[in-house]
């Protein structure tokens, strides 16, 4: 079984990742090679920080590796918060303020219209490989539902009346920016065999 590493501490992420990515991969968090400060996120692209992610463990450590930076791109914001998605409220990463500073912002605003954009970074021995994922939705009113993560109790896909925090995580997984990544990032592993 080949070890791949994703980038990450977030138990949430690597949970749903586990359940998207084959059987045939022995899947491990940042946590289980040993790194347990975060990796700086310095680049002004959602691209620039998965690469510096996924280029930190593969240097240091040797091992193919994939790395994502997820940015939630609202559109009457110019594609704010985008990079700085994570740290919208400030550099504690804090959810529940992250999504309280946004709803404030939107307040009275008519085009809720969003979208969370995903990029991976995958390096296999030498190479580099980018993979991209969009769902395009808008921002409801309030928080709604408990499953999921970060801003998913106010994000609405298009075609749905209900947040990402309503689904369970399948339904959420085949219709979201990390799914739609994720398949595109295990559909070539399978294709180059690795």
């Amino acid at each position: 079984m080949s070890r791949l590493i994703f980038a990450t501490h977030n138990s949430n992420k690597l949970f749903e990742v586990s359940k998207l990515i084959d059987n045939q991969y022995d899947l491990s968090g940042l946590n289980s090679i040993g790194v347990t400060d975060e990796i700086p996120e310095t680049g002004d692209t959602l691209e620039e920080n998965a690469r510096i992610k996924a280029r930190y463990v593969h240097e240091h450590f040797g091992m193919n590796v994939f790395a994502d930076d997820t940015g939630l791109e609202v559109e009457v914001l110019n594609g704010q918060p985008g990079v700085y998605t994570a740290r919208y409220a400030g550099d504690e990463c804090d959810s529940n303020k992250n999504m309280e500073k946004l709803l404030k912002v939107l307040d009275g605003e008519n085009n809720r219209q969003a979208q969370f954009r995903t990029v991976i970074c995958l390096i296999l021995g030498e190479n580099e490989y980018l993979f991209e994922g969009i769902v395009k939705g808008r921002i409801a009113l309030q928080k709604s539902g408990a499953e999921g993560f970060g801003y998913d109790p106010i994000f609405i896909p298009d075609g749905y009346r209900k947040t990402f925090a309503e689904m369970s995580i399948e339904e959420k997984n085949k219709i979201s920016h990390r799914g739609l990544a994720i398949e595109k990032l295990t559909k070539f592993l399978k294709e180059i065999g690795e």
